[in-house]
C-alpha cells in the first residue's frame, strides 16, 4: 500500500478535523501518500481530490466540522456508483480508503470491500453515539457538553421566572445524548427513545418539588422520543406551571471539540492507518474499555443497546 484516500461523510461531528489530521500525519510517518477527497462520496464520484501534506493540516486540531466537507450521494448507493467509485480510486493510484462517519457512510465503506474487494476503513464520527462495536464516537462528548453549557444557562433563568423549561436535544433513535445531558444537568426528567414515559409521573414529580420550594425545572427530550413542544402542552396542562420550550437542533453539530474527542480522534486515525497497513480491511476502529479495537464494517449498524439502565435509574433517583 502507497497511497491511501481519506472522507468525510454523513453527518458533521466536532472531532473529524483532529482524526483527519492523525490519518495524514500517521500515513505520512509510515511512508504512505495521502489523497483527501472533498464533500463525501459524491465529491469521490466528480473525483474531487487533493494531495495532503504536513502543512495540510496544521492548525485544525481545534476546529469543528470538517476541512474536507461532506455531501449525501443517491448515486452512489447504487451499484454502478460504487463500481465507478472503485475505478476512480484505482485510477488514481489510491490502494485503500478511511471513511469518517456513521453507520450510513459505514455502509458505503462495507459496499466497496465486500462487492468490489477494495481495502477500507471506517473511522465512527456521529454526535449520537449510536455506533456498535465502540464505546464512543468522535463528537459525542463535545455534543453533551455543548447542550449541558445551554442548559445551565436556561437553569438560571427558569430560577429567575420559577419556569419549567424542556430541551429537545438530538437524538432520533438513541438517547445517548439526553442521558448524559439530563444526568449531568440535574434535569428532573428525562425522555428517551428507548423509554416510554408517563407525562402524570412526571407531573405529579413536579408538583412535589414545587411544594418544597423548588424554583424551576428541566426537562430533556431527545428528538426522537417526542416533540418538546408536545411535552411542555401535556405537562402545562397537568402542573398548571408557566413552560417554556428550548430546542437546541445543530447547534450540538458545531463548536471547538473537546480534549476528550480530540485524544479519541487521534488514537482513532492512528489505529486507521494501521488497520490499513496491516489487512484489517472491510473494518472500523472502535474504542472498547479504553482498548482500540476493530470489528467487521458490517456490525456497525447491528445497534445494540447503548443506554445505561443504571444511568438512568441514578437520574431518577437524584430527581426526587
Amino acid at each position: 500500500m502507497k497511497q491511501i484516500g481519506l472522507l468525510t461523510s454523513g453527518g458533521d461531528a466536532p472531532g473529524m478535523n483532529a482524526a483527519i489530521r492523525a490519518v495524514v500525519r500517521s500515513a505520512i510517518y509510515n511512508g504512505l501518500k495521502v489523497t483527501g477527497i472533498e464533500r463525501g462520496y459524491a465529491g469521490l464520484l466528480c473525483q474531487e481530490m487533493r494531495p495532503m501534506n504536513l502543512a495540510s493540516v496544521g492548525g485544525i486540531i481545534n476546529r469543528g466540522g470538517t476541512i474536507l466537507q461532506s455531501s449525501r450521494s443517491p448515486e452512489f448507493r447504487a451499484p454502478e456508483g460504487q463500481k465507478k467509485a472503485v475505478d476512480i480510486l484505482k485510477s488514481n493510484s489510491i490502494d485503500g480508503l478511511v471513511v469518517i462517519g456513521g453507520d450510513g457512510s459505514f455502509h458505503g465503506a462495507d459496499a466497496l470491500y465486500r462487492n468490489w474487494g477494495f481495502p477500507t476503513i471506517g473511522i465512527p464520527g456521529s454526535i449520537d453515539n449510536d455506533i456498535s462495536c465502540t464505546d464512543y464516537s468522535i463528537g459525542f462528548d463535545t455534543a453533551v457538553n455543548t447542550a449541558l453549557e445551554i442548559i445551565d444557562k436556561l437553569r438560571d433563568t427558569a430560577d429567575s421566572h420559577e419556569r419549567i423549561f424542556v430541551v429537545e436535544v438530538m437524538g432520533r433513535e438513541k438517547g445517548c445524548i439526553a442521558l448524559e445531558v439530563g444526568l449531568s444537568g440535574g434535569a428532573e426528567a428525562i425522555l428517551l427513545p428507548e423509554m416510554e414515559y408517563c407525562p402524570e409521573k412526571i407531573a405529579q414529580r413536579l408538583r412535589a418539588g414545587y411544594k418544597r420550594g423548588k424554583l424551576s425545572s428541566i426537562i430533556v427530550v431527545a428528538e426522537g422520543a417526542c416533540s418538546a413542544v408536545k411535552v411542555a402542552s401535556e405537562i402545562g396542562k397537568l402542573t398548571g406551571f408557566e413552560t417554556r420550550v428550548s430546542v437546541l437542533g445543530h447547534v450540538q453539530r458545531g463548536g471547538s471539540p473537546t480534549a476528550l474527542d480530540r485524544i479519541l480522534a487521534s488514537r482513532f486515525g492512528a489505529a486507521a492507518v494501521k488497520g490499513l497497513i496491516n489487512g484489517d480491511h472491510g473494518c472500523m476502529v472502535g474504542i472498547i474499555s479504553d482498548k482500540i479495537v476493530y470489528s467487521k464494517l458490517s456490525k456497525a449498524w447491528e445497534h445494540e443497546e447503548k443506554i445505561n439502565m443504571d444511568d438512568y435509574h441514578l437520574a431518577e433517583i437524584l430527581a426526587i
